[in-house]
C-alpha cells in the first residue's frame, strides 16, 4: 500500500482543526503548514502527532507550493481546517492506494458545502470537484492571489466519496474572510492589468445573482440559496469597488 501524507494549511484555526485532524488521523503522516498562529492551533495539532512547519503567508498557492515538497510520502492529500474527510472518502482513498499500479497521478474529489448546518446541493456548489489527492511531483498550484487551482502533469481520476466543507459558519466569519479575499482578487486584477470597467461593474452583480439563484437553481435551496446568491453578487461588487478605489485613489479629487 502506498503511504499518504495529509497536508493541512492553517492559521488561528483552534475552533475547527480538531475535527479536521480527527478525520485524517489514519494517514501515515499529518503535516501542518502553519502561518504563525497565535492561538492553540499548533498545540492541538501536536496532540494528534502532526509534524509542524511554519512559513510566512503570502497567498494560498505559494504557501501550498512551498509545503508540498516537504511532505514525506509520494501521495499527498490536502485538507483545509474547515474541512472533514468523510469515512467513505477515507475508505476510497485507502482502496486506491492499495492498488499495485495506480493509473492516475491525481484525483478530483467532490465536496459537500454546508451553510448553517445544511448541505447545499445547488447554486453551483455541488459536486464542487477539487483536486486534492496527487503525487507530490506531479501537481502544483497555479500562481494566483486567491482561489488558485491545481495544475497536474499527468492523468486525473475522479472519486465518488466526499470532503465535507463547513466554510460558512455565520455572516460575521464570512465578512472577515471576504474582506481579505476581495483584496486578493483586486491585486490579481492589477497584476493582470485588468482595468476597472464601470458598465461591467454596474451590471455584473445583478447578473451574478440571477445566474446563481435561477440558472444554477439556487432557489431550490430555499432561503439559504437566496442568501448565497446575494453574497455571490456582493463579492463580485466588492472586487470592482476595491479596484475602482485603488485606481481613483491616485486622484485626490476622487472624481
Amino acid at each position: 500500500m502506498q503511504k499518504l501524507s495529509v497536508l493541512i494549511p492553517s492559521f488561528n484555526s483552534e475552533k475547527t482543526i480538531g475535527s479536521t485532524l480527527e478525520s485524517v488521523r489514519w494517514a501515515d503522516e499529518i503535516l501542518l503548514c502553519d502561518s504563525y498562529s497565535t492561538d492553540k492551533t499548533v498545540q492541538i495539532a501536536k496532540e494528534y502527532g502532526a509534524r509542524i512547519i511554519q512559513h510566512e503567508y503570502i497567498n494560498s498557492a505559494r504557501q501550498k507550493n512551498w509545503a508540498i515538497p516537504q511532505c514525506q510520502y509520494e501521495w499527498v492529500l490536502i485538507v483545509d481546517t474547515d474541512e472533514i474527510v468523510e469515512e467513505g472518502l477515507k475508505e476510497e482513498t485507502r482502496s486506491r492506494l492499495k492498488e499495485d499500479e495506480i493509473a492516475f497521478d491525481a484525483f478530483r474529489i467532490p465536496r459537500k458545502n454546508f451553510l448553517y448546518g445544511k448541505w447545499i446541493r445547488h447554486a453551483d456548489l455541488y459536486p464542487d470537484y477539487q483536486i486534492r489527492l496527487f503525487r507530490k511531483g506531479k501537481a502544483r498550484y497555479h500562481e494566483r492571489e486567491v482561489h488558485a487551482h491545481v495544475v497536474v502533469t499527468g492523468k486525473v481520476g475522479t472519486f465518488e466519496q466526499h470532503l465535507r466543507h463547513n466554510g460558512f459558519k455565520d455572516l460575521s466569519t464570512w465578512l472577515i474572510k471576504v474582506e481579505r479575499y476581495t483584496r486578493y482578487e483586486r491585486d490579481e486584477c492589477l497584476k493582470q492589468n485588468k482595468p476597472f470597467q464601470i458598465v461591467r461593474h454596474l451590471v455584473g452583480a445583478p447578473l451574478i445573482f440571477c445566474n446563481t439563484f435561477f440558472l444554477k437553481l439556487g432557489f431550490l435551496d430555499g432561503y439559504r440559496g437566496f442568501l448565497l446568491s446575494v453574497l455571490d453578487a456582493f463579492y463580485y461588487f466588492l472586487i470592482g469597488a476595491r479596484l475602482w478605489e485603488m485606481t481613483h485613489s491616485r486622484d485626490e479629487s476622487f472624481s
